[in-house]
C-alpha cells in the first residue's frame, strides 16, 4: 500500500454527526420493548440530557467558529457552517423520534401501569382540580415572578435551560395591543406534583408548569391573558478563559461561570401551538434563526423522567438494582497496604466495590506510618469520602498535595469549593496547569516501612466519585510497583513544579509522551503484519476522533493487522473501505452502565502488551491534557484484562455494530449464543467463588470470538 493516502476526507466521519449518532443509540434504548418501562424513560431522559450539553458546547463552539468567519475544514471535509446544517438537520429528526416514543409508546404505557401523567389540565376531576389550586395558591403563587416588558421594563433575562412561560396579556376592557410577560417555572419546587387518583383509581401526576399554566391569570389580575406557553433556550456555555492573563485561575473561573447566563442564545425550544406572535415576540428578543428553534409536541425538558424512574411502589418496571461485589482476593482483615504488597489488585467497576480506593485514602490518612498523600482529582461526588479523607490527613500532620482541576466541565464550582475546603484543611493544592486539563487519576501514598520507604500508587481509567462508580465501567490497578513509584513521584514533581523526568520507566503521559508512544505502538503492530508475524490490535474507549491515529490504524488494517475497536460514543473511522479498513471491526455497547474504561491491547508478535489509559484517542487528550497511559504487568491480571475485552468482543446483546456507510446495527442474533457483557460481569463478579452456570446465568461466554 506504498504511497496510498490515508487522510482523505472521505475516509473520516464527522465528529459531531458521529456523536449524534451515539445518541440516537441511546434512544434506541428508550425504545426498546424488552426494558421495563421505567429503565426506558431513563433512557429517553438521558438522551434529552445529553442533546443540552451538546448544544451548549459543540454548536455553540461551532457557532462561535462560524462568527469568527473562520472556514478551515474538519476532517471529514465540512466547514463550521456546513457542520451546523447538517447537525440542524439531525437535531430536529432525534427530537422528533424523542418525542415519538414519548407520546406513542411510554405514556401509553405508563397509563396501564397505572400511572397517567396529565398533559391538559381542562381534563382533571372535579377533585382534583381543588387540589391543583389549592396546591398553586399554597406552594406555587408565593414563589413566582412574573415580569412584563415594555417601555419602562426591557426584556428580563432569561436564564440557561431554565423552563418558562410566556404570556401575551392585554389590559382588562381594552383591545390594544398584547404586551409580552414572562414567569421562570421555580427550580426549587418539584417539577412533578402528585394528584388525588384519578377515576379509574390510577395515580395522576402534573407537571408544574402545566398548573402554572391554569393559574397563570392570578398573575396579572388587571390583564386578560391572550396566550400563554412553555419555552426554553439553550445558551453558549463553553468558557472563554485566557489562563495567560489571568492572575487568580480560581477568581477567573468563577467571573466565567457568572456569565454563562449570559451567552449567545443557540437553541429555543417552544411548545408547537405556541401563537404566533408570541413566537415573533421570542424569536426577535433572543436573535434565533427559524432552524435553532424546535417545535416541541409534548413536555420540554424531558429529564424530568428522571423522577419519574424513582416512583415507589414500581418496582416491577425497573430493573434490579446491582450492588457491587468484593475484589477477589481482598479482605477486611488485612489492612490495605499489606494486601497490595502481596501482588498488584486489579479493579473492575462497577462490578466490583469502589470501597478498595476509598479505604487506600482513608487508611493512609490514619496510618502513622504513612508520610504523604498525593492525587489528582477530577470530577468527586458531592460528599466524596475520599476528599474528607484528605482534608483528615492534612490534619493529622502529613504532606497533602492535591491537584483539583478547576475547568472540569460544568463541574466547575463543586471543584472550587472542594479546593477552598481542603486548603483550609492545610492541604497543599494545585489548580490545575496552564493552558491543559488535568484529567489523569492518580494516588500516590509514601509509606516508612522497616525495609524503607516504599511507594503504594492506584491508577485508574475513571474518576475518584464513588457515585458514579456505581454507574460507569471503569478499570483501575493498586500496585507498590518500585518502577511505577518512581513514576508516580515524577507525575507529581512535575504537576506540582518544573521537574520533568528524563526517562519514564513504566507510565506514559500526554501531552508531550502519549501520543508518540501510542504510533510506536500501532506501527509496531503493522510492520509485525508486513513480516508474517502475529498482529492485532484490540481497543476499548469511550471516542475515536484523532486523525493521526485514525491514519495509523488504516495503514495498520491495510497491512493485514486485525483490529477490533469497542468505542462508545464518538467515531470518525470508517469501516469497509476496500484496501483501507477491511480489518477494522467497530462495536459500541450502549447498556445500564455507562461505558467508559479505556483498555488497549497490542499482540506485538506473540509478547503480548495490555494497557489502561485516562485517555481517549481525541486530539484533546492526546495534545491538551495531562493523562497518564500504564501498563498491565502482572500475567494473571492480563488475563482477566483478556477476559474482560473479550467477552464485549462476544456480546450479541446490546452492542452495536458499525457499518460501512456510517450506521449502527444490532447483532443479527439468529444461531448466535445471547451474551450481554454487562449482564455476565454482574453475574460473573456475585459468583466469584464458583463457576458461572450458563444455563441458571442465561448468559454464556462462547470460547471462540463470534464473527458479526
Amino acid at each position: 500500500m506504498a504511497g496510498t493516502d490515508f487522510e482523505k476526507p472521505e475516509y473520516y466521519t464527522n465528529r459531531e454527526l458521529s456523536w449524534l449518532g451515539f445518541n440516537n443509540r441511546i434512544l434506541g434504548e428508550a425504545r426498546d420493548k424488552t426494558l421495563p418501562l421505567l429503565e426506558r424513560l431513563k433512557f429517553l431522559s438521558i438522551t434529552a440530557s445529553n442533546l443540552d450539553e451538546f448544544f451548549m458546547i459543540r454548536v455553540a463552539s461551532l457557532k462561535d467558529m462560524v462568527h469568527a468567519k473562520y472556514t478551515k475544514k474538519d476532517i471529514a471535509g465540512l466547514t463550521p457552517q456546513e457542520q451546523l446544517v447538517l447537525i440542524g438537520e439531525n437535531a430536529h429528526e432525534l427530537v422528533h423520534q424523542q418525542y415519538t416514543t414519548y407520546n406513542r409508546s411510554l405514556l401509553p404505557l405508563l397509563k396501564q401501569a397505572g400511572v397517567e401523567v396529565v398533559t391538559e389540565h381542562e381534563k382533571l376531576t372535579k377533585k382534583q382540580k381543588e387540589y391543583a389550586d389549592q396546591y398553586f395558591e399554597e406552594n406555587v403563587y408565593p414563589v413566582l415572578t412574573p415580569m412584563a416588558m415594555d417601555s419602562s421594563r426591557p426584556f428580563p433575562l432569561i436564564r440557561n435551560k431554565a423552563l418558562n412561560i410566556g404570556a401575551l396579556i392585554s389590559k382588562k376592557g381594552e383591545k390594544g395591543k398584547a404586551e409580552f410577560a414572562t414567569v421562570q417555572v421555580p427550580s426549587v419546587l418539584p417539577r412533578i406534583i402528585r394528584l388525588p387518583d384519578g377515576p379509574g383509581g390510577e395515580r395522576s401526576l402534573i407537571l408544574l408548569e402545566e398548573l402554572i399554566e391554569r393559574n397563570i391569570g392570578r398573575l396579572f389580575s388587571n390583564y386578560d391573558v391572550v396566550c400563554a406557553h412553555p419555552y426554553r433556550i439553550m445558551r453558549n456555555a463553553d468558557l472563554t478563559i485566557d489562563e495567560d492573563d489571568a492572575a487568580d485561575l480560581l477568581k477567573e473561573i468563577q467571573k466565567q461561570l457568572k456569565k454563562r447566563q449570559w451567552g449567545e442564545v443557540i437553541r429555543l425550544e417552544i411548545e408547537d401551538k405556541m401563537e404566533p406572535k408570541l413566537l415573533k415576540v421570542l424569536k426577535q428578543e433572543f436573535e434565533v434563526k427559524e432552524e435553532d428553534i424546535y417545535r416541541i409536541s409534548g413536555p420540554l425538558d424531558l429529564t424530568f423522567l428522571m423522577k419519574l424512574y424513582g416512583m415507589e411502589g414500581m418496582d416491577d418496571y425497573r430493573m434490579k438494582p446491582y450492588r457491587p461485589q468484593p475484589v477477589p482476593g481482598m479482605n477486611d482483615e488485612e489492612d490495605i497496604f499489606t494486601q497490595i504488597r502481596k501482588g498488584d489488585i486489579l479493579l473492575h467497576h462497577p462490578y466490583m466495590t469502589f470501597d478498595p480506593v476509598v479505604q487506600f485514602v482513608k487508611q493512609a490518612a490514619v496510618d502513622s506510618d504513612v508520610l504523604a498523600i498525593k492525587q489528582t482529582l477530577y470530577r468527586v461526588s458531592g460528599n466524596s469520602p475520599i476528599v474528607a479523607a484528605l482534608a483528615q490527613a492534612a490534619e493529622n500532620g502529613k504532606q497533602v498535595s492535591v491537584l483539583v482541576e478547576l475547568k472540569a466541565r460544568f463541574d466547575e464550582e463543586n471543584n472550587i469549593n472542594w479546593a477552598k475546603m481542603l486548603e483550609k484543611a492545610g492541604c497543599h493544592v494545585i489548580y490545575g496547569l496552564l493552558g491543559l486539563k488535568t484529567h489523569s487519576k492518580i494516588t500516590l501514598v509514601v509509606r516508612r516501612e522497616e525495609d524503607g520507604i516504599r511507594r503504594y500508587v492506584h491508577l485508574g481509567t475513571g474518576n475518584y466519585n464513588d457515585s458514579t462508580a456505581k454507574l460507569y465501567t471503569d478499570c483501575g490497578i493498586l500496585t507498590c510497583s518500585e518502577p511505577i513509584g518512581e513514576d508516580a513521584t515524577a507525575v507529581f514533581n512535575m504537576l506540582s513544579g518544573y521537574s520533568e523526568p528524563k526517562r519514564w520507566n513504566r507510565l506514559v503521559l500526554a501531552p508531550i509522551w502519549m501520543r508518540s508512544g501510542f504510533m510506536h505502538l500501532i506501527r509496531r503492530e503493522t510492520q509485525h503484519a508486513k513480516n508474517g508475524e502475529p498482529a492485532r490490535i484490540i481497543a476499548k474507549m469511550n471516542s475515536l476522533c484523532d486523525k493521526e491515529i485514525i491514519a495509523a490504524l488504516y495503514e495498520a488494517s491495510a497491512a493485514g493487522v486485525e483490529i477490533d475497536l469497542i468505542v462508545r460514543g464518538i467515531c470518525c473511522l470508517k469501516t469497509g473501505i476496500p484496501k483501507i479498513s477491511e480489518n477494522i471491526h467497530v462495536r459500541s455497547i450502549v447498556g445500564n452502565f455507562l461505558e467508559h474504561a479505556r483498555i488497549f491491547y497490542f499482540r506485538n508478535a506473540g509478547d503480548e502488551e495490555f494497557y489502561m489509559a485516562s485517555a481517549d484517542w481525541m486530539p484533546r487528550n492526546l495534545d491538551k491534557r495531562v493523562e497518564i497511559l500504564f501498563p498491565v504487568e502482572d500475567p494473571k491480571l492480563q488475563e482477566k484484562v483478556r477476559h474482560i475485552l473479550q467477552v464485549q468482543l462476544d456480546d450479541t446483546m446490546k452492542a452495536h455494530v458499525l457499518q460501512p456507510d456510517g450506521s449502527y446495527e444490532k447483532i443479527d442474533r439468529r444461531g448466535k449464543v445471547l451474551l450481554c457483557a454487562q449482564d455476565y460481569f454482574c453475574e460473573e463478579a456475585m459468583n466469584a467463588s464458583k463457576p458461572v452456570d450458563p444455563v441458571q446465568s442465561r448468559v454464556f461466554i462462547p470460547l471462540e470470538h463470534t464473527e458479526d
